[in-house]
């Protein structure tokens, strides 16, 4: 790629949304540009993919009715965002100057890409509790999605870690697939709205572990067992039996890159202007997870990678590019 070429399109990050936008870019003729991202410093695990990468089977997403692992459906994205043309770079984009037109971005390697608009499609990170055992049985057993993943629990008991509307939320999902759900919570009382909290604890099918945090998982090497639950006022631990552990303590925004740049929410989450996928700055677009804090499915953050380049098109045409 030139350094003297002005980009149509630049596509920072992948994951379904980022790819989508490629694949409609490409089509468009845009000859878009993805910068798929990778690990950093401060998040060494994460890859190019989004969240997909570290998932086993995906069942929800239509067209695979035999089911598809993650890693294999997002290799799928990306092949055929390569068929139509776009270029893929396997790194990260670690600075930008949305100050004037044409944009210029930096990647790590020290590219330096100048272009007319970009979408943002960072994702959004899940947050996890950090103790012993929980990467060992990471989807094989411990989750941060029920809804991506509560359909391998039915029948059985799982544990949901958290207090908020997610944690609620998650519980009474899995209510209605599971045997039991135990919500296991470090605090007496719950930081949930008044209807979520009372739709869970009105619940027979939901218990609650107050004053409680998990501090080991465990499990026969093949899957998960249970949890070591420890009651954080008297110190007393035991072993809480269950096959799933849904972590449900929030999601962080991918959003470092673009602190003072772009408007967030108090969340951390990128704003687009409602009904599109346009940021306060001109000719920048947002789409998948780092801009949506309430959906964070693979198929909606396609959706918005599809509007994200529509948008992006219109907004060219319109500015006579």
């Amino acid at each position: 790629m030139s350094q003297d070429k002005i980009q149509k399109v630049t596509i920072i990050g992948s994951g379904p949304a980022g790819y989508t936008a490629a694949i409609y870019a490409a089509r468009a003729n845009l000859e878009p540009v993805v910068f798929a991202g990778g690990p950093t410093l401060e998040h060494p695990q994460r890859v190019p993919g989004g969240q997909l990468m570290v998932t086993t089977d995906v069942e929800n997403y239509p067209g695979f009715p035999e089911a598809i692992t993650g890693p294999e459906l997002m290799e799928r994205f990306q092949k055929q965002a390569e068929r139509f043309g776009t270029v893929i770079h396997m790194e990260n984009i670690t600075k930008v100057d949305f100050s004037k037109r044409p944009f210029l971005l930096e990647s790590e390697s020290g590219l330096q890409v100048r272009s007319e608009t970009v979408i943002i499609s960072t994702g959004a990170t899940a947050k996890w509790l950090g103790v012993k055992g929980e990467d060992s049985y990471k989807n094989r057993g411990v989750s941060a999605c029920a809804t991506c993943d509560g359909a391998f629990f039915k029948k059985q008991d799982v544990l949901v870690v958290g207090g908020g509307d997610t944690a609620m939320e998650e519980a009474t999902y899995l209510a209605k697939i599971v045997n039991h759900v135990t919500l296991v919570h470090r605090r007496d009382s719950l930081r949930a709205s008044k209807v979520m909290q009372e739709r869970a604890l009105n619940n027979p099918k939901i218990s609650f572990m107050w004053d409680s945090a998990v501090e080991e998982v465990v499990g026969d090497g093949k899957g998960m067992t249970g949890a070591v639950v420890r009651n954080v006022k008297t110190g007393d631990s035991k072993l809480v039996n269950a096959h799933g552990l849904f972590v449900a303590i929030g999601h962080t925004p991918n959003t470092e890159l673009f602190q003072g740049i772009l408007e967030t929410h108090q969340s951390g989450y990128l704003k687009t202007i409602p009904g599109s996928t346009r940021t306060n700055v001109e000719g920048v677009f947002a789409c998948g997870d780092v801009q949506d804090s309430y959906y964070r499915q693979a198929i909606t953050a396609a959706g918005t990678g599809c509007m994200a380049a529509i948008d992006a098109e219109r907004w060219l045409i319109e500015h006579g590019e």
